[in-house]
């Protein structure tokens, strides 16, 4: 259970913070949710309590672990299915799974791929979409501002 205040990552959305747990009838079914503040675009998302395990809610990562992110940033791409189609569901697949690891590892190789033969627009919606979710989670975690986060990985992937 999270309280007010605490920094926590939604997956296929990406971090907030807490900053109220409201109760809601929705068909006549009263549930819990918390209300998070996403640090871009000042959107609020509500959480349903109940799903927290099944959502994969989980706490925004610390400095140690950011450190570990702009590592997976700075490797050399792995290896990706020539297909794209396959290659989008292999990257879905890693962005869904809520892991701040895998999804550096989507945002490194997609920007790499970009930098050699160039994006679709269906892959250039996924790289901007998980890299949204890189930074909300970076600038949460390290306290700082979205456009100093987006230069880190900019200079982090090679």
């Amino acid at each position: 259970m999270f309280d007010i205040g605490d920094k926590i990552v939604y997956p296929m959305h990406g971090a907030g913070v807490i900053v109220a747990i409201e109760e809601k009838e929705i068909l006549g079914d009263k549930k819990k949710y918390y209300v998070m503040k996403m640090p871009m675009g000042e959107m609020k998302v509500m959480v349903p309590i109940d799903n927290m395990e099944e959502i994969g809610i989980r706490e925004v990562i610390g400095n140690k672990e950011v450190e570990q992110v702009f590592a997976v940033l700075g490797d050399d791409k792995t290896k990706m299915p020539k297909n794209w189609n396959r290659r989008y569901r292999a990257n879905m697949d890693k962005i869904k799974s809520g892991d701040i690891y895998e999804i550096a590892n989507v945002v490194r190789n997609l920007m790499i791929r970009d930098k050699e033969k160039g994006l679709s627009t269906g892959e250039r919606k996924m790289l901007n979409n998980a890299k949204q979710m890189l930074v909300s989670e970076i600038v949460l975690a390290k306290d700082t501002d979205q456009e100093d986060v987006e230069n880190l990985i900019n200079e982090a992937v090679k």
